[in-house]
């Protein structure tokens, strides 16, 4: 197929593969104006849709916001820090300044003490050397928070374009088109105003006659579990409600899967509650320390499921990592699955999950 290039973004057509930047069905390369599929359905059907590029494609492709005079809004996955941080951000951004969304609320236990989780996303960005001019808990689905924070990024911008990037499922499409409706008053506007030409992979919504908003592509970080596992186990361990606690009394020599994706180990330590905030629909299973092995070599795909077939073709194996707790609410975070609150002192656990998906600790959000 000879180069053709997408007349609305300037990204490269092709027609192999649906999930990656510039895909177009092979019908629609004898029309005389090709669009890409997001091009497509931006300018017909009035909606943005993510798609996912390497991080090296992403870093390559988005020098121009380094050299660019404007805002930058980095959408995150409140249940997947971890895997939806941008530690690269700073390279890519250069000095222009940074609000950090943290997308997904509704999933989260009403408990959820709000003050101490933009603390905690605050301290987070810091570490990765970060700098946020302010940090917003919302809810694109819901519509939660929304309002405050495009009257935020209204005052910030101060009339210069605002560029929205994420990695992929974090629901920065959601959140865009969203953002849209909030900012302009109007559902049709990206479809009355859509144009081409924009910069190569980018999406150009005007806000107004002189700026825009500026989608971005998802950049694939495969530190993120979504990318191990298959369509279909990814539905079962994504949230699509509040999530309930499940709390379970161990003793120490006890195990705790879930499904067959990961597992903590309670090693030493008194009787305690491990409290698991994981999607409702993910199945935890209870075993003895000295059968866990078994069971898995055994039920790893029937009763440890998910991973289905599908996903066991390609998913790591689980490497462990060791923690000394001693005392204090810790949460140990599985990035993209869940997490499991413990408050025990003088407590051993070891936490197992597929090789690049890391465990970590941190206090307790809750």
């Amino acid at each position: 197929m000879e180069n053709l290039y997408c007349q609305g973004c300037g990204v490269r057509i092709q027609t192999e593969n649906p999930e990656a930047a510039g895909f177009t069905p092979s019908s629609s390369l004898e029309k005389e104006n090709i669009l890409c599929k997001r091009c497509f359905r931006l300018k017909h059907y009035n909606e943005i849709q993510d798609v996912s590029i390497t991080d090296d494609d992403f870093l390559q492709m988005v020098s121009s916001i380094r050299e660019a005079n404007g805002l930058v809004v980095h959408v995150i996955d409140i249940f997947d820090v971890n895997g939806s941080l941008i530690k690269s951000l700073p390279r890519i951004t250069g000095d222009n300044p940074i609000i950090l969304v943290g997308n997904k609320l509704d999933l989260l236990p009403k408990s959820t003490n709000r003050n101490r989780l933009e603390q905690w996303l605050r301290s987070e960005a810091k570490q990765a050397g970060i700098k946020v001019k302010n940090v917003f808990l919302i809810s694109s689905v819901k519509g939660t928070g929304i309002e405050e924070l495009t009257h935020e990024i209204e005052t910030d911008r101060d009339n210069k374009d605002v560029y929205v990037v994420g990695t992929t499922n974090v629901g920065k499409s959601t959140f865009i088109n969203r953002l849209i409706k909030q900012s302009t008053g109007l559902g049709e506007v990206i479809t009355t105003s859509y144009f081409p030409g924009t910069t190569l992979g980018f999406i150009e919504i005007p806000l107004d006659e002189d700026t825009s908003v500026i989608d971005t592509p998802g950049i694939v970080n495969k530190q993120q579990m979504a990318h191990y596992i298959s369509e279909e186990d990814l539905k079962v361990i994504t949230p699509k409600k509040e999530i309930k606690a499940r709390v379970y009394q161990l003793n120490s020599q006890q195990t705790l899967y879930f499904g067959g994706l990961a597992r903590i180990d309670f090693i030493k330590g008194e009787r305690q509650s491990f409290v698991c905030y994981f999607s409702n629909e993910l199945p935890i299973h209870r075993t003895k320390l000295d059968k866990a092995d078994e069971l898995y070599e055994n039920h790893v795909g029937e009763l440890l499921s998910p991973p289905n077939e599908k996903t066991m073709e390609h998913l790591p194996k689980l490497v462990s990592s060791t923690f000394k707790l001693n005392g204090g609410k810790t949460d140990i975070v599985f990035p993209g699955l869940g997490w499991v609150s413990i408050s025990g002192e003088n407590t051993t656990v070891t936490a197992h999950s597929p090789k690049g998906v890391a465990v970590s600790i941190r206090n307790s959000i809750l």
